[in-house]
């Protein structure tokens, strides 16, 4: 990657400047290790002081930061977003392999768009769809009948499995499993027996998907990832669960079947959603929460079972002070019963 300036930076990104435009900028690093040539990023205000000793040569930041002599600032209302867009054009995705490895499997019956990237030990089963530029990476699965989109990138030991939809520019991150059978099973005597899993999962446009994540198929019907939703690692999302769009899903995080989340919801660290309930739009639920029913105006929400942010906050404060408060009130309750006895006796 050749160098830029900071004036081709800022207009790469809609920024403005503050300083000397013209300098050469040659990479991207955090405040702490950047030297001359980088720029680096100020998202968080309490970084704002590092700026008097940092050794970078220019520095992404928001409007409301002051210039600084001798400093060159780049100048954007959202930095984080500006440091993404030149983090990614300095560092350009490797050029995946081109054509179809001969060490791959198609069936004769699936069907390959145009400039795909297969590379060995990829299986791509009986009528299967893959749309264009697709890249699909050694050990992937492609189950028969499924469909991949154009643009979609699937890493190492991903498994699509039969009849699942994948739409465009998708990306699916190491060894997760679209299209698991769900947790269905019928009680019979002391028995269970297994209920068939039918239906099938769609991942609508622009979802990315962390490594080790397992999307289960629907019993009937569709499980739903909606279009521009981010799932991290580890993610466990069960049969029959709809998703909107653009939500955010932190790792660890489980949801249980038949669940409808909106739009815009984020589902922090190890939160577990109950099955059959509904969270509206706008929604996000604290970290290690639990959510054991409906909730259906956007707000924040934490706890278990998850209730108002602040509300748990107070609950939080209470907390802590209970074995103090059961000191005073065993106190007041001997009080209490000294001066009842006092009153038996006179």
């Amino acid at each position: 990657m050749q160098n830029k300036t900071l004036k081709e930076l800022a207009r790469f990104v809609g920024g403005d400047i503050a300083g000397d435009e013209n300098i050469a900028i040659s990479d991207v690093a955090g405040i702490d290790n950047a030297g001359e040539g980088d720029i680096t990023f100020i998202a968080n205000p309490k970084y704002i002081a590092m700026i008097a000793n940092a050794k970078a040569s220019a520095f992404i930041v928001s409007p409301d930061v002051k210039a600084q002599a001798g400093k060159n600032f780049l100048y954007v209302k959202n930095p984080y977003l500006a440091f993404a867009k030149i983090l990614a054009l300095f560092n350009p995705p490797p050029l995946p392999y081109n054509g179809i490895h001969p060490d791959a499997y198609i069936h004769p019956t699936a069907k390959i768009g145009s400039s795909v990237s297969i590379y060995p030990h990829v299986f791509i089963g009986e009528d299967a769809v893959i749309g264009d530029r697709v890249s699909l990476y050694p050990g992937v699965f492609v189950g028969r009948g499924a469909s991949i989109g154009d643009d979609t990138i699937l890493y190492s030991n991903v498994s699509v499995r039969e009849r699942c939809h994948i739409a465009k520019r998708v990306i699916i991150h190491c060894n997760s499993v679209v299209g698991s059978d769900g947790f269905g099973f019928a009680k019979d005597g002391a028995k269970y027996h297994k209920i068939p899993q039918v239906g099938i999962v769609r991942i609508e446009d622009d979802v990315e998907i962390g490594a080790c994540v397992t999307i289960d198929r629907a019993t009937l019907g569709e499980t739903v990832v909606g279009r521009g939703t981010k799932i991290d690692n580890l993610v466990q999302i069960a049969h029959n669960v709809t998703i909107g769009e653009d939500c955010v899903i932190v790792a660890q995080a489980g949801i249980a079947g038949s669940t409808k989340i909106g739009s815009r919801v984020t589902l922090a660290g190890q939160v577990g959603v109950v099955g059959h309930i509904e969270i509206g739009d706008d929604v996000i639920i604290g970290s290690q929460s639990g959510v054991a029913q409906d909730i259906t105006s956007k707000g924040v929400f934490s706890g278990s079972p998850a209730i108002p942010h602040r509300d748990w906050l107070k609950a939080q404060n209470i907390f802590a002070k209970l074995p103090e408060m059961r000191k005073m009130l065993l106190e007041l309750e001997k009080r209490v019963k000294e001066l009842e006895e006092g009153q038996k006796s006179e």
